[in-house]
């Protein structure tokens, strides 16, 4: 925590004596910016993970303090090596206090690409999920060592791995958030490497989360439970590695680095040890039941987990299959989007339908007529959703969302139904008004209706996915202004171009703005947008005093239209050509200007773009039900923070527990 204090005044006061802040910040940097830099960096990334671990072991241990007596030393000694591991790299390699010997009077500044709040917030976010699982799995570890395999462990670390998957998954959320309104390209997932190496964790996480309910209640699956926290913690040192190696190409990668190899070698040692002790441990890790019937929780709950394993299956081996093949062939060749689409889009359907499924099902066993009572309802509202989609809507073009669409149908009406029964039999129990009575039923059964929540939100995101992938509307045009165009039932007008330079000084490395004024129509609605290109300076020597301030980084000030129907899109990207020749001018006769008569020199430069624009290119967008992937998100963030609030009643068994083990000490020594 002190390393990370200090780094973070380095950054605030610039000091560029530190060779991070020189390559992450600048003077002119925004402060909020300033602060959240530090992991923009793969030096103080590192440093970063080594904080927040720090942070979720002193809490695990506290919270452990009491039990788990025998375990607790043993984890102890898994997340100190997990830690000593984190520091070996920075002292050996990426130290984020590495110091210039002669400081420079500018920084280089950050990314124009990480200039957005979602992305800044991002990382954090993904780090403290992979972080997290670190403590379900250390304890997992200490449980195997001690051969105490039964639910305690599961039972101290839920409550981790839950804020863990939270965690990440808002990570996720907001990654895909800044990638549709910062990079220019329209859409919200690529099924980029590294988009993919954070998607792994969380899904075999999910089905952690989901089997140690079995465990818990029934004491089985706990070879499936230990080999899935392993899997998950695993996964997530993987994720981190692939942002680090630079052995896929992602445009959220840092590049090559110095510690690809010591991280594989780290992560092949956590699967050899875990694998090598679940095997060793295999008769303490015997289930002390068995699956009743196929028609019960538990089933249904593993084969929830065949199926995220599956997806997570897929995505590996397209994630991966670049170095496959080049291993396999010589030649390197990748999948692209089309091929992760079709093969985990059947995968999506059936896991949204045993979302529905199997929460509602008894433990042990059900009989057919039991499932067909507590669904009719439900089949009911999506038959008559699906008939309504096929005579009002265009859904029946995409028979993969139609029947999407009506699986969320199914789960959100077995959700409602779920809340609407607790709270009439609470109602008729305790004469409660209805909205005080289903308030007081989730408070007094956080964990149950949390997860109620967290599929509702997850059937919503998936709503939401497959509607604007399905039916999207796109078009790619130039236009001159005046000139227009329509798409998806909108009237877009090119009214006129916008040039502005930030700042008052171009010295101070504030971008060139250009974009332009959009009319937008769609009935009686009519609106402007003003989507932008942001133009960065560059601090490479060899470029002229005005063409550096055009040939840095760039970055799409996009324009969107939210709404719950659909989100209106708009980017555009100017024609710079027209500028060539002014700019190869300017370089030449001010090469030995002061920084006041090259500021005056570029806005000359951008009024003459502003008055002769050539023609610009511009890429709209019409996305329906978009807006519903944030708000489904939204709802299972909420939904998961409720189930890891802990009841009233939760706290005050944990206090009887702990006066009883108080008590039993005393007799003992009596």
């Amino acid at each position: 925590m002190v390393a990370f204090a200090i780094l973070e005044s380095a950054f605030l006061r610039s000091d560029f004596s530190y060779k991070l802040v020189a390559e992450g910040s600048s003077t002119d940097t925004p402060t909020f910016y300033k602060v959240t830099a530090v992991w923009a960096t793969q030096d103080g990334s590192l440093l970063l993970w080594a904080t927040l671990l720090s942070l979720f072991a002193t809490a695990a241990l506290f919270l452990t303090r009491r039990s788990l007596r025998d375990i607790a030393p043993w984890a102890t000694a898994v997340l100190g090596v997990v830690a000593g591991f984190f520091l070996f790299l920075m002292l050996g390699w990426e130290n984020p206090f590495d110091t210039l010997a002669v400081p420079p009077q500018e920084g280089v500044g950050l990314n124009p690409l990480l200039r957005h709040p979602a992305m800044m917030i991002h990382p954090p976010m993904l780090y403290t999920g992979y972080v997290g699982f670190s403590i379900p799995f250390a304890f997992a570890i200490g449980a195997l060592i001690v051969r105490r395999t039964g639910a305690d462990w599961i039972r101290a670390t839920r409550r981790f791995a839950l804020i863990a998957w939270t965690f990440l998954g808002t990570g996720i959320m907001l990654g895909a958030l800044w990638s549709y309104t910062e990079l220019g390209w329209g859409g919200y997932w690529a099924w980029d490497p590294v988009e993919n190496a954070s998607l792994m964790p969380w899904l075999v996480g999910t089905a952690f989360l989901h089997s140690i309910m079995v465990q818990e209640k029934r004491g089985m699956l706990k070879v499936w439970n230990v080999s899935l926290i392993c899997a998950t913690f695993a996964l997530a040192l993987l994720g981190t590695f692939l942002v680090r190696s630079g052995i896929l190409d992602s445009i959220h990668a840092f590049g090559a680095s110095t510690i690809g190899v010591q991280m594989l070698v780290f992560i092949g040692c956590v699967v050899a040890v875990s694998a090598g002790l679940i095997v060793a441990r295999l008769p303490d890790l015997r289930s002390e039941a068995r699956i009743d019937s196929l028609l019960s929780r538990e089933a249904f709950f593993l084969l929830n987990n065949l199926v995220l394993l599956g997806l997570c299956l897929v995505i590996m081996w397209g994630t991966f299959f670049p170095l496959i093949s080049e291993a396999l062939t010589g030649t390197e060749s990748s999948v692209g989007p089309p091929w992760f689409d079709r093969l985990t889009m059947p995968l999506a359907l059936v896991l949204v339908l045993l979302t529905g499924i199997g929460p509602v099902l008894a433990w042990r066993r059900v009989t057919p007529g039991a499932v067909f009572r507590l669904v009719r309802l439900p089949i009911g509202v999506a038959l008559v959703a699906l008939a309504a989609m096929l005579a009002l809507t265009p859904a029946s073009e995409s028979v993969p969302s139609l029947i999407m669409f009506t699986f969320v149908a199914f789960v959100l009406t077995v959700v409602g139904q779920e809340f609407w029964r607790g709270a009439a039999a609470r109602r008729v129990m305790t004469g409660e008004s209805r909205p005080r009575a289903l308030t007081r039923l989730v408070g007094r059964n956080r964990r149950r209706y949390g997860g109620f929540l967290v599929h509702a939100g997850i059937a919503v995101l998936f709503l939401g996915v497959a509607a604007s992938s399905a039916f999207v509307e796109q078009r790619d045009v130039r236009l001159s202004p005046g000139d227009s165009v329509k798409v998806g039932g909108y009237d877009v007008t090119y009214l006129r171009p916008t040039a502005k330079l930030g700042g008052d000084d171009a010295g101070t490395g504030a971008p060139i703005s250009l974009g332009a004024v959009m009319r937008v129509r769609k009935g009686d609605e009519s609106y402007l947008m003003r989507p932008a290109r942001n133009y960065y300076s560059t601090t490479d020597p060899s470029k002229g005093v005005i063409s550096r301030f055009f040939d840095g980084e760039a970055n799409s000030e996009v324009d969107i239209r939210w709404g719950l129907k659909r989100d209106f899109w708009l980017a555009v990207r100017p024609d710079l050509v027209s500028l060539e020749q002014p700019i190869a001018r300017a370089d030449k006769r001010f090469a030995d200007s002061s920084g006041q008569v090259q500021a005056v020199v570029i806005r000359a430069l951008t009024e003459l773009y502003r008055e002769n624009p050539p023609p610009a290119a511009f890429r709209a967008i019409v996305s329906p039900l978009v807006t519903w992937i944030w708000i489904g998100g939204a709802i299972a963030v909420f939904g998961a923070l409720l189930a890891a609030w802990p009841s009233p009643e939760a706290r005050l068994r944990r206090v009887r527990s702990l006066y009883a083990a108080r008590l039993g000490r005393e007799l003992s020594r009596a």
